[in-house]
C-alpha cells in the first residue's frame, strides 16, 4: 500500500486537512501527515512540528515565543528541507502533497525540491499562477492553483482538494505500470540557434543506442541538466549550448549561475563541450535593453526576444570562464571549436558574423586551458554542420565506452 506525505499548517487549517486526509485514506493509501505551523496542531500529526525544526537544531517553544512569522516560516522550511528526504530515504512515503498561501508553498516547497526527479509531488497554492520558479527551481513540482485560499471547506476549496487528491493517487496507483527500456543516458544543451547541431547528433547517438535528453540553454534548463548530472542521472553529457555563460558575464536575462559548467567535471562524466550561441546575449524587448549597450549589433529574434552580439572583450572574459570550468575535469573531456561560426546567426553573411570576435574567445580558451586531461579538437566547419555534430557525438560515445 502506497504512503502519501501530507505536510502543512494543521493548526490553522487542520480541518481542511483533516479533510485531505480521510479523502486520500478512503482511496486505499496510507498518509503520513507532517505538522508544519508553529502552534499545536488540530489533530495528533504522525510528525509533529518540534521534529520539523529540531532537525535544523531549533526549538519551537522559543519560535512560539519569539512571536516572528518570517523567523518561523524560515525555520520550517530548512527543517522541512532536511526532514523530507530522510523521511524518503527511510522508506517512509512514496509521494507528497501539500496546501498552502505563500508561507506553506515556502514551506513545503523546499523539501519537496530535494527529493529525487519522478517521485510524485503536488503544490497546491495560491501562487501557483505566477512566477514559481523560486518554489519549483529544476524540481518536478507540480503546482496547481488553488483558485481561492486553502482555509476553509467551501464548493470551490472542496472540489480542488479532491481534485487533488485524485491527481496525486493517480500519480502512485499507475506508476508500477511504467516500463522503460534503460539506455545509457546523454543530456544535451540546445538553442533555437544550435538545433540543427543538436538534432544532428541526437539521431546519431539514438541510432547507436543511447537515449539523449535534450535541456534548452535558457538559464533552467541549464541549472536543471547540472542537477541531475550531480544527482546521477547522466551517464554522459554533449554541451553544445554554453550561452548560458554569456548571459552570466554581459547580464542577459537567460543566465544559469556561476556553477553552471561544473557538474560533469565534479561527477567525472564524459563529456563533449562547444561554444553553442556564445556569440549573442538575450534580453527580452528592444526597449528592455540596458541603456549601456545602446550602439551594439542587435537582432530582433521575435516580438519578446532581443539578441545582443558578444564583442571581443566580452568573449575574452567568456573564454577564461569556460577554461576555468574545463580545468576542474576528472576525466575524459572534450572542447571543440567550431572555426567557421558558433550559432545559425554566426555564420558568413549573417547578422552576427563574425570572426575578430569568435577569435578572441578561441584565444582565451588555448591561453587559459591547461588540465592534459582535455582535449581541443578544431573543424574549420560551423556548429551547425552535420560533421560536427556527429564527431562530437562519435567522440562521447567513444568516451563513455572506454
Amino acid at each position: 500500500m502506497k504512503t502519501i506525505a501530507l505536510t502543512g499548517t494543521f493548526d490553522t487549517k487542520g480541518q481542511e486537512f483533516l479533510f485531505v486526509k480521510e479523502l486520500i485514506e478512503s482511496l486505499g493509501m496510507k498518509t503520513l501527515t507532517i505538522h508544519t505551523g508553529v502552534f499545536d496542531p488540530q489533530f495528533k500529526p504522525d510528525v509533529n512540528n518540534d521534529e520539523v525544526v529540531g532537525i535544523v537544531g531549533e526549538d519551537i517553544i522559543a519560535i512560539q515565543d519569539k512571536k516572528d512569522r518570517a523567523h518561523a516560516t524560515a525555520v520550517l522550511s530548512k527543517g522541512m528541507e532536511q526532514l523530507i528526504p530522510k523521511l524518503y530515504a527511510e522508506g517512509k512515503f512514496d509521494g507528497i502533497l501539500s496546501f498552502g498561501g505563500t508561507g506553506g508553498t515556502s514551506i513545503a516547497t523546499p523539501g519537496m525540491r530535494k527529493l529525487p526527479i519522478g517521485v510524485p509531488k503536488l503544490m497546491v497554492s495560491t501562487v501557483a499562477s505566477g512566477n514559481t520558479e523560486p518554489y519549483v527551481g529544476t524540481s518536478d513540482i507540480v503546482m496547481m492553483p488553488s483558485v481561492v485560499d486553502v482555509a476553509g471547506l467551501n464548493v470551490i476549496s472542496t472540489r480542488i482538494f479532491t481534485n487533488a487528491v485524485f491527481a496525486i493517487v493517480g500519480m502512485l496507483h499507475f506508476e508500477h505500470d511504467l516500463k522503460v527500456e534503460k539506455k545509457p543516458l546523454v543530456a544535451a544543451t540546445m538553442f533555437g540557434l544550435t538545433t540543427p547541431c543538436v538534432n544532428f547528433a541526437k539521431k546519431y547517438m539514438e541510432d547507436r543506442g543511447y537515449e539523449v535528453l535534450i535541456f534548452h540553454a535558457t538559464g533552467v534548463g541549464g541549472r536543471t541538466m547540472e542537477q541531475l548530472i550531480e544527482t546521477g542521472f547522466i551517464d554522459g553529457v554533449l554541451d553544445f549550448t554554453t550561452t548560458e555563460w554569456a548571459d552570466e558575464l554581459v547580464g542577459g536575462v537567460l543566465a544559469a549561475g556561476p556553477s553552471r559548467l561544473e557538474a560533469a567535471a565534479k561527477k567525472g562524466i564524459p563529456q563533449v563541450v562547444s561554444l553553442g550561441a556564445i556569440d549573442m546575449v538575450n534580453f527580452g524587448t528592444f526597449d528592455s535593453v540596458p541603456e549601456k549597450f545602446a550602439g551594439r549589433n542587435f537582432y530582433k529574434h521575435n516580438p519578446t526576444v532581443t539578441l545582443m552580439r558578444t564583442n571581443e572583450e566580452e568573449n575574452n572574459q567568456i573564454g577564461e570562464v569556460i577554461a576555468e570550468k574545463l580545468n576542474m575535469a576528472k576525466r575524459d573531456t572534450v572542447l571543440m571549436l567550431p572555426l567557421k561560426g558558433l550559432s545559425g546567426l554566426d555564420v558568413e553573411g549573417q547578422s552576427f558574423y563574425g570572426p575578430e570576435e569568435n577569435a578572441a574567445l578561441f584565444t582565451a580558451l588555448r591561453k587559459n586551458l591547461d588540465n592534459p586531461i582535455v582535449e581541443i579538437v578544431e573543424m574549420d566547419i560551423d556548429i551547425n554542420a552535420q560533421a560536427f555534430a556527429e564527431k562530437a557525438a562519435e567522440r562521447l560515445i567513444a568516451m563513455m565506452k572506454s
